[in-house]
């Protein structure tokens, strides 16, 4: 849904109305004019994303196995951040007084969601950086849809729904109007997206950049045209744009076709996580795997269904990475 004129500069008027009392926390407290808060992560050049598999990766219920996916996962991990370790990498990306929020995508439920303790154990490494275990939370768009894919407190990490807590006016991001969920508006300074590798019937994929679609109250109105340009548009928001750190893609369980809800049909264990510091790369990474997938299972190409995320390529001119693989270093952990 794009606004026509008349819509966009009523937008403008009640933001510039909202904008005393948005303007004082967001300033204060937001990445943009929070000293303390964690360097962007720079884009350009030839980014890396980097790809953790093992054979033994997927334990036959569809969970991860730790001790077998934790080495190579921190390998990548430090990798993509061109540090030794994992801790060392979080070192780098993050600050202890940055409140990081690690956005999972927890719609299909259980069987393909984020795994929990794969996520829990990034805000390990998050924690051990430094980051205060009350500065870190496991955050979705309902606490019902996360306690549904398994999510609980640990460790001192916070489990947050949004659960309706949005802005009381919306804000305009290129081809769209939302308001954000208030933790990220207010007290989130730094962010990890934690995406699963799923096809989703109208965009092509559902990896990290659609992830977004959970910080608004209103995503139902940008599935138009494979979700584009609203997927680049939500995403190169400064509240998105200038808070992302850190991208990854959880391939526990992947799925090739009939997403985003699970349909385990077309589900096959992956078996590993994509992980990189350029949001476009990893998500054209990605994509490259599920169209293999697809191959395997006697599936028509994304391309040729009418499907391709075209959105991919759009985030890239967009300047939020890198979309052409032929540019992207994809290298193994």
């Amino acid at each position: 849904m794009r606004l026509d004129r008349g819509r966009r500069d009523a937008l403008k008027l009640i933001l510039a109305g909202a904008a005393g009392a948005a303007a004082g926390p967001f300033l204060l407290r937001g990445p943009l004019g929070d000293a303390h808060a964690a360097p962007e992560v720079k884009r350009g050049g030839r980014p890396v994303v980097v790809r953790a598999r093992r054979a033994s990766w997927t334990a036959t219920d569809g969970s991860v196995v730790p001790e077998v996916a934790f080495a190579p996962l921190g390998a990548a991990l430090a990798r993509a951040a061109g540090e030794k370790t994992p801790v060392d990498a979080m070192k780098k990306l993050f600050r202890p007084t940055d409140v990081v929020a690690l956005k999972v995508n927890c719609i299909a439920g259980k069987g393909l969601s984020p795994q929990p303790r794969l996520v829990q154990q990034l805000a390990e490494w998050l924690i051990a950086a430094g980051v205060p275990a009350r500065q870190v939370m496991i955050w979705d768009r309902t606490s019902r849809e996360l306690k549904n894919a398994g999510f609980a407190e640990a460790g001192g990490v916070r489990v947050v729904g949004t659960d309706d807590a949005y802005e009381d006016a919306p804000r305009e991001w290129g081809a769209g109007g939302s308001c954000f969920a208030n933790l990220l508006v207010n007290e989130v300074t730094a962010l990890i997206n934690v995406g699963v590798l799923k096809d989703h019937g109208m965009a092509g994929v559902s990896h990290g950049l659609k992830n977004w679609y959970g910080a608004i109250h209103n995503p139902n109105k940008y599935h138009d045209d494979g979700c584009n340009p609203y997927i680049p548009d939500l995403a190169a928001s400064p509240l998105i744009a200038k808070k992302l750190r850190l991208t990854v893609i959880d391939g526990t369980i992947g799925q090739c076709n009939a997403g985003p809800g699970r349909s385990p049909k077309w589900t096959w264990p992956w078996g590993g996580a994509l992980v990189s510091t350029d949001p476009v790369a990893i998500d054209a990474v990605g994509w490259r795997e599920i169209e293999a997938q697809r191959k395997v299972m006697g599936l028509k190409s994304l391309t040729d269904e009418g499907r391709a995320p075209r959105y991919i390529a759009a985030a890239a001119k967009k300047g939020l990475g890198v979309a052409d693989l032929e540019r992207v270093e994809v290298v193994e952990a």
